[in-house]
C-alpha cells in the first residue's frame, strides 16, 4: 500500500459517485436509496483516496445505538488486493462501534467476510424480469397511499428490522419515484411495501406482510404503477418458500444471490414476514 492513502466520511457528491461504481458493478441501486440512508446516518458512508482520488468506498449506516448495516464495498479494480479495501473496512467499521452489524455479501467473499466476525445467517435470492403473472387486486384489503410514516408501519417494521428507523421512513417515503402503500383490513394494517426506480427497471422492496394474501394484495397495486414492459425485481430470503413461490407466480427468475451475514448476535427477525428486503446494500 503506498503513502498518501487517506481515509474519510464522504460528502454527498463523493456518496453520488460511490452509487455510480455500484451501478458500474451490476448491483443495480435504487436512484434514490443514497440519499435516503445518507439522511438516516450522515457519516456512515467512506472512502479511501489515493492522492486525492477515491479508489474505494464503503458504508456503515448506523441505525441508532444497537444496529449498523455494510454495504458499497467497492475497490476501484486496478487497485485491488494491495490492502486499500482492508484498511478501508477496518476505519468504516470503527463507526459502527460495539453495535450488532449486517451485511448482504456476495457469496464468493463469505471467507473473507468470515476471517472478521461475521457469521452466515440465511441467503437473499434476487428474482427479476418483466411480470407474466397476475395478481389479485386485493379483495378484502383496503389499498392506501403511504406518504408518510404511520404507527401501523412502524410496528410491522419493528418486526422485519432489528431497530425502529423513523427518519429512514420519513425519508423513503417522500423520496422522489418512490411509490409506497399498505393493505389495510378492518383498520388494521396488515403488509405495506414500495415500488421505487433503479438503474435498471425497478424494485419491490421492502415488502413486508403478515400473510400472503395481504402481501398480494399490496403487490398487485404497486404493479399497476410499473411502467409497461419495465422489468421488476424482488429480493427474497431464500428460508421464506412462501415469498419464493410469490416472485415465482410473477414469472421472475433467479438474477443474483448474496449471503446475509452479522458481525455480532444475530436479529431475532420474524422472516415469514418478508416478502421483500429493502436493500442489499443498505438494509
Amino acid at each position: 500500500m503506498q503513502d498518501g492513502y487517506d481515509i474519510r466520511a464522504l460528502t454527498p457528491a463523493e456518496i453520488r459517485a460511490a452509487v455510480e461504481w455500484a451501478a458500474l458493478e451490476g448491483w443495480n441501486p435504487g436512484d434514490q436509496d443514497a440519499a435516503c440512508f445518507g439522511a438516516v446516518d450522515p457519516e456512515g458512508f467512506w472512502g479511501g483516496f489515493l492522492n486525492g482520488q477515491m479508489i474505494a468506498c464503503i458504508s456503515v449506516v448506523n441505525y441508532g445505538s444497537s444496529f449498523a448495516f455494510l454495504g458499497f464495498y467497492i475497490v476501484a479494480p486496478e487497485h485491488r488486493g494491495q490492502g486499500y479495501g482492508y484498511a478501508l473496512w477496518q476505519k468504516a467499521l470503527e463507526h459502527a462501534g460495539p453495535r450488532t452489524v449486517g451485511l448482504d455479501g456476495v457469496v464468493d467473499q463469505q471467507e473473507n467476510y468470515r476471517r472478521s466476525g461475521f457469521e452466515l445467517a440465511y441467503r437473499n435470492i434476487r428474482f427479476g424480469g418483466v411480470p407474466a403473472g397476475a395478481l389479485a387486486a386485493g379483495a378484502g384489503f383496503d389499498l392506501l397511499l403511504l406518504a408518510e410514516p404511520a404507527a401501523g408501519l412502524e410496528a410491522l417494521d419493528g418486526r422485519v428490522f432489528p431497530v425502529q428507523r423513523g427518519m429512514f421512513w420519513a425519508q423513503w417515503l417522500s423520496a422522489e419515484g418512490h411509490h409506497a402503500y399498505a393493505a389495510c383490513r378492518d383498520g388494521v394494517m396488515e403488509g405495506f411495501g414500495t415500488l421505487r426506480p433503479c438503474r435498471s427497471g425497478y424494485k419491490i422492496g421492502p415488502l413486508v406482510a403478515a400473510s400472503r394474501e395481504a402481501a398480494e394484495a399490496v403487490l398487485a397495486r404497486l404493479l399497476q404503477d410499473l411502467p409497461e414492459g419495465q422489468e421488476v425485481f424482488l429480493d427474497v430470503p431464500e428460508p421464506h418458500a412462501e415469498a419464493v413461490r410469490v416472485a415465482q407466480s410473477l414469472g421472475l427468475e433467479p438474477v443474483f444471490e448474496t449471503a446475509r451475514m452479522y458481525r455480532g448476535e444475530a436479529p431475532q427477525l420474524e422472516l415469514p414476514m418478508i416478502y421483500g428486503v429493502t436493500s442489499f446494500e443498505l438494509g
